[in-house]
């Protein structure tokens, strides 16, 4: 049949407008634009939810030993004491102010310092290094009669010390010699804060020998074992660890929740793992630690045994505490 050219444009507008919807339903521009819009809106969420998420995944690692928050108590019109360790190869030194109530805060520490024992060759070296040495105290405003020397049960028979000993003599000092016992008394003394005195005990590891103390019925009660030289006199590991244990046996179990630890060896682990300046550090586990050299080995079995036998959980390293403070908090 022959079309009429009216039909024929008809035809051809229907085409026209039948193409024009196709279009519409099946390439839809809108929609696209309406969804790039929506993934420019979206997109700069994702990198927030992996910033987030990486944080995350960081805390788990640093903070899979949990921190230790207690804040101590500050002195209230509390006076400088100066104390000074002698040891076998250098001085500790540790400057506190310290309250009525014997509530102290460190003010000043001096680690491994060998001032003295440099270049002492006679009497006369050793009295002018002393002199040194106190004054340096002095400056920062001790008193005289409140500076005081400590010979540690590991370092008492050493010629050095005997040495020092006798030029502190010479200038109107007097050495404290301080026992294994008293060492254990001293440590709990300065380390162990009162809230905790009925759930924790106290652990000094030091090269000479290991003390352990805790609170029993208001007196102290304390135990020594080897320290972390014990590699240097022929003790096998196994040994130093059972006489460890069986001394870590003697703690009771309302004593074994919390540990504060102090010593050279915890120290160095401590160092490891710090955070900024804090005052308290959570020592990590010691299966997952690893030490170095024969001192460092020694002293994590011995902190091993403590562990394993009391099944503590929680060792408290402090980094202002000595043994030698709490003699100073022991002076009447």
């Amino acid at each position: 049949m022959k079309l009429t050219p009216f039909a024929k444009i008809l035809i051809l507008a229907l085409v026209a407008v039948g193409i024009f919807f196709a279009v519409r339903k099946y390439l839809p521009q809108n929609t696209a634009t309406s969804t790039t819009k929506t993934e420019e809106k979206t997109s700069p969420a994702r990198p927030v939810e992996e910033e987030e998420e990486k944080p995350s995944t960081k805390s788990k690692t640093t903070t899979s030993r949990a921190a230790f928050s207690y804040l101590p108590p500050a002195p209230v019109n509390g006076k400088l004491k100066g104390v000074v360790e002698l040891g076998a190869s250098g001085f500790n030194s540790f400057i506190i102010n310290v309250d009525a109530k014997k509530t102290w805060k460190l003010e000043k520490a001096e680690f491994g310092s060998s001032l003295v024992y440099e270049n002492m060759a006679t009497d006369d070296d050793v009295r002018a290094g002393l002199k040194n040495y106190i004054g340096n105290m002095l400056a920062f405003g001790v008193s005289p009669k409140d500076i005081h020397f400590v010979v540690s049960s590991g370092a008492l028979k050493t010629p050095e010390t005997q040495k020092i000993s006798k030029g502190l003599k010479a200038l109107k000092y007097f050495v404290n010699p301080v026992t294994a016992e008293q060492e254990g008394t001293y440590a709990l003394k300065c380390v162990l804060p009162a809230s905790y005195a009925n759930e924790a005990f106290v652990l000094d590891i030091g090269s000479g020998n290991t003390k352990v103390s805790w609170m029993d019925g208001g007196e102290i009660k304390s135990g020594e074992t080897y320290g972390s030289k014990y590699y240097q006199n022929n003790v096998s590991d196994q040994a130093a660890y059972d006489e460890a244990a069986s001394i870590a046996a003697q703690i009771p179990a309302s004593k074994r929740k919390i540990c504060f630890i102090i010593g050279g060896v915890p120290f160095e682990f401590a160092k490891a793992i710090r955070n900024g300046k804090e005052r308290y550090t959570v020592l990590t586990k010691p299966e997952d630690i690893k030490a170095e050299g024969g001192k460092q080995k020694s002293g994590l079995n011995i902190y091993k045994a403590f562990a394993e036998e009391t099944g503590c959980k929680t060792f408290v390293f402090d980094w202002d505490a000595n043994f030698t403070i709490g003699f100073l908090l022991d002076l009447k």
